[in-house]
């Protein structure tokens, strides 16, 4: 029968899956390189669990005897002052000829479409017109 860490019992102590899973990894490479175990596990209960390292480290981690903590590092916050725009002022006469220009471009473009003259409409639609 295969025993399986219980996540809530881990969340409850402030652990996510991958921080469990990052833990019980840690501490059965330990646990495989001949570290001492943090708790009397009798061999009865070494042989139930086949001697396999991680299943100890399981065993360990549910104890709450690990002395492995989670470093979770978070974002650097910068504080600056908020730099004021400069007030800059604009003179009537520099408005003025912004605008003056803004009409120069209207007009160029305007000629470009050729305007129509009324009396030219009533050429047209004289000569134009549905002749029997």
């Amino acid at each position: 029968m295969e025993k399986k860490i219980d996540l809530e019992t881990a969340e409850m102590q402030g652990f996510s899956k991958y921080e469990v899973a990052r833990i019980l990894g840690a501490r059965g490479l330990q646990i495989a390189m001949n570290a001492p175990l943090l708790i009397k596990i009798s061999q009865e209960d070494l042989e139930k669990v086949k001697f396999d390292a991680l299943k100890i480290a399981e065993i360990e981690f549910e104890s709450g005897v690990l002395p492995i903590s989670v470093k979770r590092p978070f974002p650097i916050k910068r504080e600056e002052k908020l730099k004021r725009a400069k007030e800059q002022v604009v003179s009537e006469e520099k408005i003025q000829k912004i605008m003056d220009e803004e009409e120069e471009e209207i007009a160029k473009e305007g000629e470009i479409m050729s305007l129509v003259n009324p009396e030219e409409e009533q050429d047209e639609s004289d000569d134009g017109g549905d002749e029997e």
